[in-house]
């Protein structure tokens, strides 16, 4: 019987230091593949690496930012592969998706993520174009947070990631409140699969849009981490390191305050500076 993953694994390693060599055991964040799989008719829409743990989250979310589902009701069924050559064991790196009665989404936009590491994104094959064609328009500037709420954001990421605390490996999305209250967080290994878990988890609760939260990642804000707060309408999107350009430029046409290297009391705005009351 195959058990479920776990989002961490112990390993034998060597701390190193002058004059001292010693041999102890650690925790690792786990790294596998997931296989997102569609059941009718079979194919397999995306593999991506990713820390076994909220698998479905994951795919949900992947599935709203590439704009294949839009509510939580385009999805009939959601589970892991069952494997009828080994005793009908489930399979806990391959998700199988059933989309609704009379759903046929275009699914040419999935042609890119056949295969992806954990980290790559969209590889720079996607434009501010392809967003406009997603219908999607850029956001009001009614909501508004202030700086020394911004400022504690860090702090209680931190506390929260647990798994982060015993491995030091992985990153971390969170969603927080206007008051800077954490509604929720998920971790993996990439970034990129944080976030879409982060977004997934809402979906699946019925809480899209989230036009007035705030959303933070740990490591750098790049194309794809605006891509998919902008398709779940977030209005300010913080990292504790540097944009990339094409994010700034994707914040700026969108009108996505786009805040970096939150530390301490001390940040970065690139766009939507309007809405931090100071």
């Amino acid at each position: 019987m195959e058990k479920p993953l776990g989002s961490k694994v112990r390993s034998s390693i060597w701390t190193v230091k002058p004059q001292d060599v010693r041999s102890r055991l650690d925790y690792l964040a786990t790294e596998e593949p997931l296989e997102i799989r569609l059941s009718h008719p079979a194919q397999t829409l995306a593999v991506t690496m990713r820390t076994p743990g909220h698998d479905f989250d994951l795919t949900t979310g992947f599935l709203f930012a590439e704009d294949i589902i839009q509510h939580r009701q385009d999805i009939q069924t959601l589970r892991y592969c069952i494997d009828p050559d080994i005793d009908g064991d489930q399979r806990y790196n391959i998700v199988s998706v059933a989309f609704r009665d009379g759903l046929q989404p275009s699914l040419q936009r999935l042609e890119r993520h056949f295969f992806t590491t954990s980290a790559c994104g969209v590889c720079g094959k996607a434009s501010l174009e392809a967003l406009k064609i997603q219908g999607q328009s850029p956001l009001d500037t009614h909501f508004t947070v202030s700086a020394a709420t911004i400022y504690q954001l860090p702090q209680i990421l931190r506390k929260a990631q647990n798994v982060f605390t015993q491995t030091g490996g992985l990153h971390a999305a969170a969603l927080f409140s206007p008051a800077g209250q954490l509604l929720r967080v998920r971790e993996d290994v990439g970034r990129h699969n944080a976030l879409d878990k982060l977004i997934g988890s809402c979906l699946m609760a019925d809480e899209l849009p989230l036009d007035q939260s705030l959303v933070m990642v740990s490591g750098r804000s790049s194309f794809e981490i605006l891509q998919k707060c902008l398709m779940a309408r977030v209005p300010i999107v913080c990292a504790v390191s540097a944009p990339s350009s094409l994010a700034v430029a994707i914040a700026r046409e969108f009108n996505v305050t786009l805040i970096g290297f939150l530390r301490g009391e001390t940040f970065n705005v690139y766009s939507g500076i309007e809405r931090i009351q100071t």
